[in-house]
């Protein structure tokens, strides 16, 4: 029986070399496109943690410049007086808050704050700027809407959902029972507790509303499900 060798040659038409071209043209588009996206994500994380230093730095000289006070007062006097020297004083125990001061960080940037938040059961503790933009969101938590700390009415923060925990990352574990400080600029820290937690559509901004019975809350706002809608937890002071 007659064996036919047939050539390799013979089936590498014109249409298999375009094939083959075309595949090879698309491997290395490929290779490419995932260093660069791979060089991307590095740069970002990078950045992501030098803005995290800036924000540590940041927290680390408001505590440096802010003493917790309690609501009491010490009058000093220069001599015991008499019954008839007793003055009758009228003393406002209304507490005074420095609503903003200027942080000067290392890499010669200023920037504004207004409060510290501590979330201890999510490890969330971060400044509070008292401007919301997306450079600063990317330092630090930021007021978006509200009057001053610790007073009457819905004090506002929003911040970053990073998928490393960062700002926060780790809110979604926010439960109803929660507690959570905020602190001023005049050391005056108040308790809230969690009594809402909620889903929203970018476009509504019901929760920011100030209509609060005359009591002091806070609302905790950032991104969920995968940017498409906002996270919303609602805090309200503990009552002693």
């Amino acid at each position: 029986m007659n064996q036919i060798l047939v050539s390799e040659k013979i089936y590498v038409t014109p249409e298999l070399k375009r094939k083959r071209k075309t595949y090879k043209i698309i491997f290395i588009l490929s290779l490419v496109l995932i260093v660069i996206l791979t060089t991307y994500y590095v740069l970002a994380e990078f950045d992501k943690n030098q803005k995290e230093q800036i924000s540590r730095e940041i927290l680390s000289q408001m505590n440096d410049q802010t003493t917790v006070e309690e609501n009491f007062i010490v009058v000093a006097l220069d001599e015991e007086p008499t019954d008839e020297e007793v003055p009758i004083i009228e003393l406002n125990t209304e507490t005074t808050t420095n609503t903003l001061d200027s942080e000067v960080t290392a890499n010669g940037q200023t920037y504004e704050t207004e409060a510290i938040l501590d979330y201890p059961k999510l490890g969330i503790n971060y400044p509070v700027l008292s401007e919301e933009s997306e450079e600063l969101l990317k330092v630090s938590l930021c007021k978006y809407w509200g009057p001053n700390p610790n007073t009457v009415g819905n004090y506002c923060i929003v911040g970053h959902n990073y998928r490393s925990g960062k700002m926060f990352g780790k809110l979604s574990g926010a439960s109803v029972g929660d507690e959570v400080s905020l602190t001023d600029l005049s050391g005056n820290k108040v308790t809230y507790v969690v009594y809402n937690r909620y889903v929203v559509d970018p476009t509504d901004v019901s929760c920011t509303s100030q209509l609060t019975n005359g009591q002091r809350e806070i609302t905790l706002i950032t991104c969920t499900n995968y940017g498409q809608d906002r996270l919303v937890i609602k805090a309200r002071e503990k009552q002693a």
